[in-house]
């Protein structure tokens, strides 16, 4: 079957691999049709990606049709279409028996520590698909991404009106956004990019979007009344960022780490005892992230159609794939057709 594998930092292949075999008990051989492209598969191409060995089959973000399934108590058929929640837990650690599968202690996600999507078949455990009747294989692609906006916000615990602050506004930034304007909190944006902060007021309706020059302390406290965001989320991956985002929160306030780096993040403890700062880190997904993200596209409350701007057909993503690093494209969100 043809399998896109990344063997070192900056070097594709795509290969033929022997087929997927049929699936054991408890799993589903899935046809993938989709793949979104993750900030970790970009990480992995950069070298610099946590937690990752080479070669690996990225791709964690699926649009999915069942294939091969045998009885199951979830009702799924050959033929369904699924979004994958692709973090395996083992159901038996501390943070599983917890109900906290995201962060398990031997957790494999796939495309990260075991090989992902990028090929035409692959098995999966039946626990970890999510069946749409609706969705298109576009949008079963983008429900990962979603769900890590999802439960950021629902870790946050935010109240309807609250002032929110974005920063970042990547995919994860964009659905963290999309997921506090759900629940009602009122979502400021910092981003550098001017292209960025566009997108967010025409698609996302954002009203108050800051480019991060100058003084954004100031700048917020005069949007906001002479008052700083109570809810914080760091989406950028940049170390220097989360740093400078405490200075962003509110006394009695709330900072949600979103991304991930590969580096020591540092603090003035006086600035966060003086504050009482609430650290909040925000890892993968859960059941009912993909529940509650499927339900709002499916409901039409979520219009995903201008985040997919570049595809590529299988055969052509390994060429394709250098370009979508650069800014100048205008990348929010790449697909891979398989």
């Amino acid at each position: 079957m043809k399998t896109i594998v990344l063997e070192k930092p900056g070097s594709f292949q795509l290969i033929e691999r022997p087929a997927a075999g049929e699936p054991g008990p408890g799993e589903a051989l899935v046809r993938i049709h989709r793949v979104g492209v993750c900030g970790s598969d970009i990480h992995a191409f950069k070298g610099d990606q946590p937690f990752f060995t080479y070669p690996r089959v990225v791709g964690h973000e699926l649009g999915v049709e069942i294939v091969a399934v045998g009885p199951n108590d979830k009702g799924l058929a050959v033929g369904d279409r699924c979004a994958v929640e692709p973090y395996l837990n083992c159901g038996r650690c501390i943070a599983c028996r917890r109900g906290k599968t995201n962060c398990c202690v031997s957790l494999q996600v796939l495309g990260v520590h075991a090989d992902g999507g990028m090929r035409e078949h692959m098995t999966v455990p039946i626990a970890k698909l999510h069946r749409s009747r609706t969705l298109s294989l576009d949008q079963l692609a983008l429900v990962e991404m979603l769900t890590i906006g999802a439960h950021a916000v629902r870790r946050a615990q935010l109240e309807p009106g609250e002032n929110v602050l974005v920063i970042g506004a990547g995919p994860i930034g964009l659905a963290t956004t999309t997921f506090a304007q759900l629940v009602g909190a009122r979502v400021t944006v910092l981003e550098i990019s001017a292209w960025r902060r566009e997108f967010c007021q025409r698609n996302l309706k954002v009203a108050r979007c800051l480019d991060g020059a100058g003084d954004t302390g100031k700048r917020l406290e005069e949007l906001l009344n002479g008052d700083l965001p109570t809810a914080v989320f760091d989406a950028t991956g940049s170390p220097k960022s989360m740093m400078q985002a405490v200075q962003y929160t509110a006394n009695g306030g709330k900072l949600v780490y979103v991304s991930l780096v590969q580096a020591d993040i540092t603090f003035r403890d006086s600035e966060l005892h003086r504050r009482e700062l609430t650290l909040i880190r925000s890892r993968n997904a859960m059941a009912a992230d993909f529940l509650w993200a499927m339900q709002m596209v499916e409901d039409g409350r979520i219009d995903l159609a201008p985040w997919i701007t570049h595809r590529a057909p299988a055969d052509r993503m390994v060429a394709e794939f250098p370009g979508w690093l650069d800014p100048e494209r205008g990348v929010v969100k790449a697909v891979v057709e398989f």
